[in-house]
């Protein structure tokens, strides 16, 4: 069940969900706002022919007030909100409207899992044909909770809690690379 406006204030006043900073403009009927933070990672294309799952990525650190994002291309961004959600919370990000219909896609790798803790790292794609620019502090994404039927027994712990910035893909730390 996706957590109301209401309900997500419950949950910030009584601490059992953190948003920080959050302010009152960010909440939504049924999801949060999320602002564009300062820090960004591209993919070093030229130190790479190629990305495997196996080998680790090498990017470029940008931290700017503001960025523009060149048609067809991609990099990683993160929010200027931390996040952590109890273990009977899960979270998804998705790209706000407004923001879609200029043609940049934004989301995160999958569900934002109950016992998460830190800053979500956004993928940016451009997928028109003029350069977009982004400031930091604009609301770029919203954050959609739900209540799950039970907490989480395991709540995650993995290789991406507790970020501070951008992180870029860590595939290469997963179990089915431990033999290579």
């Amino acid at each position: 069940m996706i957590i109301s406006d209401s309900t997500i204030k419950e949950l910030l006043k009584t601490g059992d969900l953190v948003i920080d900073p959050f302010e009152d403009v960010l909440l939504q009927p049924a999801s949060i706002d999320l602002r564009l933070g300062t820090h960004y990672l591209k993919i070093d294309e030229n130190q790479m022919e190629i990305m495997t799952l196996e080998d680790k990525l090498n990017y470029n650190e940008i931290n700017s007030e503001q960025i523009v994002i060149p048609p067809h291309s991609f990099l990683l961004a993160t929010t200027e909100e931390f996040i952590q959600l109890p273990n009977n919370l899960t979270a998804f990000v998705e790209g706000r409207s407004s923001i879609g219909r200029m043609g940049l896609f934004i989301q995160n790798a999958g569900w934002v899992d109950p016992g998460f803790a830190g800053k979500i790292t956004l993928e940016l794609y451009n997928a028109n044909r003029l350069p977009i620019k982004l400031k930091a502090g604009r609301r770029i994404c919203q954050l959609v909770i739900a209540k799950m039927d039970k907490k989480a027994e395991f709540p995650y712990q993995g290789k991406y809690q507790g970020q501070d910035t951008a992180v870029g893909s860590k595939v290469y730390e997963d179990t089915e690379n431990e033999d290579n």
